[in-house]
């Protein structure tokens, strides 16, 4: 299985339209979300399954015992988060201040203070002529990372025979980013044509080298600034990326998206110039 992961440098560049065409062309039965921060994935491929829904363990939250604690405030004292608050003179966990670093359950003298795994966010699983593995992280949570490599997990357990997985990807090139990027055969960027699309590009090209991983390009909405789409496709020339094709801004595929439907199943120049995209990415990939 040839795994295909779609990223970008910053949200909106239309990342999440290509992964769904591609999805649509490709009628891939492997697929992943692993924007764990705002998933929407599933709004534009048509899940008809009800999911599986597991939860999403990540680190340790402090508790107080009411029933132990005398009001010392020691815990208050050494909590450098700042997440220990009086409430109704009693001294309460703000859990989403709390980084769960134990020093307050260290100097309780009463024991009241303990450390309990935190549930951090919910897991997806829609299994119906497929696999679509995604995920939520709830707001003020870490390991994002470590939700994403449980996402792909997911995908490939469940995922039946087939030649090709598509992972849509987060923007940016953070810790979820680091976590897709393992293990996959292909990154391909939607990149923006502005001067900080640019940018963009070369830091999510600085972070794929460092895990050996190849590299394509496309520009979306390239007619927005036809001198940048030209100066990240001359880029791409000077650094050997292969360069797959340029997106022309679309006002059907805006209203088709909106709608909540793939680019991939209207006729518009958008949808044309993805599917060509597509089939140089194919390539690429030896499919």
């Amino acid at each position: 299985m040839k795994k295909l992961l779609i990223l970008s440098g910053k949200g909106g560049t239309g990342k999440t339209t290509t992964a769904a065409a591609f999805i649509h062309f490709s009628q891939a039965k492997a697929i992943a979300d692993c924007d764990v921060d705002a998933p929407n994935l599933h709004l534009v491929t048509n899940q008809q399954a009800q999911p599986e829904r597991s939860d999403f363990f990540g680190g340790d939250k402090a508790e107080i015992s009411t029933d132990q604690c005398i009001d010392c405030g020691q815990c208050q004292q050494v909590c450098r988060f700042d997440a220990i608050h009086q409430v109704d003179g009693r001294y309460q966990v703000d859990e989403y201040a709390c980084e769960g670093c134990g020093v307050c359950v260290h100097v309780c003298p009463q024991q009241a203070v303990a450390l309990h795994p935190d549930m951090a966010g919910s897991k997806y699983l829609y299994q119906d002529d497929g696999v679509f593995s995604t995920a939520k992280l709830k707001m003020g949570r870490g390991n994002s990372g470590k939700l994403v490599a449980e996402v792909k997990v997911s995908m490939l357990k469940h995922a039946p025979e087939t030649d090709l997985a598509i992972i849509d990807g987060s923007p940016g090139i953070g810790c979820p980013v680091i976590s897709s990027i393992s293990g996959t055969d292909l990154v391909l960027v939607v990149a923006e044509p502005s001067l900080s699309g640019i940018s963009d590009l070369k830091r999510l090209l600085k972070t794929t080298q460092s895990f050996q991983t190849r590299i394509a390009v496309c520009v979306n909405k390239w007619d927005a600034s036809p001198e940048n789409a030209s100066a990240i496709e001359a880029f791409c020339q000077e650094n050997e990326i292969p360069f797959v094709g340029k997106i022309p801004y679309d006002k059907t595929a805006s209203a088709a998206i909106n709608a909540g439907h793939s680019v991939a199943e209207i006729d518009c120049p958008a949808r044309d110039a993805l599917k060509q995209i597509y089939e140089a990415t194919s390539k690429l990939l030896e499919l």
